[in-house]
């Protein structure tokens, strides 16, 4: 993230219909709707990890030395790792440790970072989820694309939740979500 952002000018562009309102993206990220984040070990299983992905429903974990909050973050498993690490390269995720798909010392983001930091790492970056640490780099939460999503619908109901039929959605048969 680069010092522009400090300079207001930024923040005040106008959108189509109205102001912006500068003081949403600069919002701490404690504004937003995040959860715990579920922390693991190095050496716990892929296995183990998808099953507290799935029973919590998050899209990732976060990996401590250890697997406690207390310890400093080494690394993130995510649902893109099992897809790109795991699924057809002939690996047990029964046995495999998530030291060897993690990724390792993730970008992360300090714990007082604002919406817009976050966005931007989003962006930049390609991640939909980024690890937030304290001073001394343990894992706080994880903030996710859907949860600045979230925010945002809670920031705005009456222009997302009252949209009027304008648009035409093509309905196509497609696979997945």
């Amino acid at each position: 993230m680069t010092d522009d952002l400090e300079d207001d000018s930024y923040f005040e562009r106008p959108r189509e219909g109205g102001g912006f309102d500068s003081s949403l993206i600069r919002a701490p990220l404690s504004d937003l709707p995040v959860r715990e984040a579920i922390v693991m070990s190095a050496s716990d299983t892929v296995t183990d990890a998808m099953r507290s992905m799935q029973r919590e429903h998050r899209g990732c974990v976060l990996i401590t030395d250890d697997g406690t909050r207390a310890s400093k973050l080494v690394g993130i498993f995510t649902e893109r790792d099992v897809l790109l690490r795991i699924v057809d390269r002939g690996k047990n995720p029964a046995t495999l440790p998530l030291a060897e798909v993690m990724t390792p010392d993730p970008d992360v983001l300090p714990v007082r970072s604002t919406v817009a930091y976050a966005l931007n790492k989003m962006c930049v970056g390609g991640f939909r989820h980024v690890p937030v640490v304290d001073e001394e780099h343990r894992p706080a939460f994880v903030v996710s694309v859907r949860d600045v999503v979230e925010f945002l619908v809670e920031a705005f109901p009456r222009e997302v939740l009252n949209l009027s039929m304008e648009i035409t959605i093509s309905q196509r048969n497609r696979e997945g979500a």
